[in-house]
């Protein structure tokens, strides 16, 4: 700012008035001033300029860098931060990088709020963390832990797709298990709950897993020699969410067995990758752009009012029927 000053010949104080677009300083030198700066490559920083008032109005963004949805729920995030004042900043977790190392990184940047997408950390880690700064957990919720909570109401979206499959004729319906992983649990409960509901508690199964493409590899993998040895293929299988049913249907498909005609397949998310694939999978959406918004106000209504106590907000999902959805197969006909 003194170089804009000195080249423009006036004094530090009225290039910062141009800059702050205040009243003070006549259109000829406002014009000088904007000119000069453009001359030598001079960029008002307002990172220090909002220090100096002790804010950074920036929020922390938590995600991991592998999850297709963490994409939608960012694309979400970026445009209301930018209508609500406030900047972000991004901090990835990945094989070798803890969610903990990139939550230190956001608050070592001196980011005013965290906003952690589908955190797996330990319930104690996030209590700890609501109580050092304002943090809000997307996708997963952690009851008696002091941050703000945005997620769908997972049983609906469970209860959605397996009456969406009985109603086909399916009997055999298999579900793929989200591990540790952001809403996992409820998923696995509802399924099982789903069963019961419609008399099929005998035929309910869960194969261990997690929220990654190679989880659906290895279930179909394992479907696929049960298949081989005498056991028969379920006629319908719930994924833990749209990453595992992809993997799932390489699987499968290069097996030889087609989707829908022997296999339905119902994912988890509405990711933007699902309606990508040659034939666009039936999942349960999550409306990303809202859940986004949601946390977003969450955070920032926490630190314009202090007083404000941790909130949850919990989302309706909708079942999406696209091609990976079928009756049930049709027994072998006559000899």
């Amino acid at each position: 700012m003194a170089d804009v000053a000195e080249k423009a010949g006036v004094s530090r104080a009225l290039v910062s008035i141009v800059f702050r677009n205040q009243a003070g300083a006549g259109q000829e030198t406002r014009e000088r001033v904007l000119r000069v700066a453009d001359e030598i490559g001079y960029r008002p920083d307002s990172a220090a300029r909002l220090l100096a008032r002790g804010r950074s109005r920036t929020l922390g963004v938590m995600f991991t860098v592998q999850q297709t949805f963490h994409t939608d729920l960012i694309t979400g995030i970026y445009p209301e931060a930018e209508r609500l004042g406030y900047d972000v900043l991004l901090s990835g977790a990945t094989h070798g990088r803890s969610e903990a190392k990139a939550v230190e990184a956001l608050l070592s940047h001196r980011c005013e709020a965290v906003i952690l997408l589908g955190p797996d950390s330990e319930p104690a880690f996030l209590d700890e963390l609501g109580q050092r700064t304002v943090a809000v957990s997307v996708s997963r919720r952690v009851p008696r832990a002091r941050v703000d909570f945005v997620h769908s109401a997972e049983g609906k979206g469970v209860r959605q797709a397996m009456d969406h499959l009985v109603e086909l004729g399916h009997r055999r319906i298999v579900h793929i298990d989200g591990g540790r992983g952001p809403g996992a649990a409820e998923r696995r409960r509802a399924y099982r709950a789903a069963m019961r509901r419609h008399g099929l508690q005998a035929e309910a199964r869960v194969i261990p897993g997690h929220h990654t493409e190679e989880s659906g590899i290895e279930a179909g993998r394992l479907l696929l020699a049960e298949r081989d040895g005498g056991r028969p293929l379920p006629t319908a299988v719930l994924a833990g969410n749209d990453r595992c049913a992809m993997g799932l249907l390489m699987a499968v498909t290069r097996a030889g067995v087609e989707v829908p005609r022997d296999l339905s397949v119902v994912g988890y998310d509405d990711s933007h990758l699902s309606h990508l694939m040659p034939v666009g999978l039936t999942t349960v959406r999550q409306d990303a752009l809202l859940m986004a918004e949601h946390a977003v106000r969450f955070a920032v209504e926490r630190l314009e009012e202090r007083e404000r106590e941790p909130r949850e907000a919990v989302l309706d999902p909708k079942l999406v029927v696209r091609g990976t959805s079928g009756p049930v197969p049709a027994g072998p006909g006559p000899a």
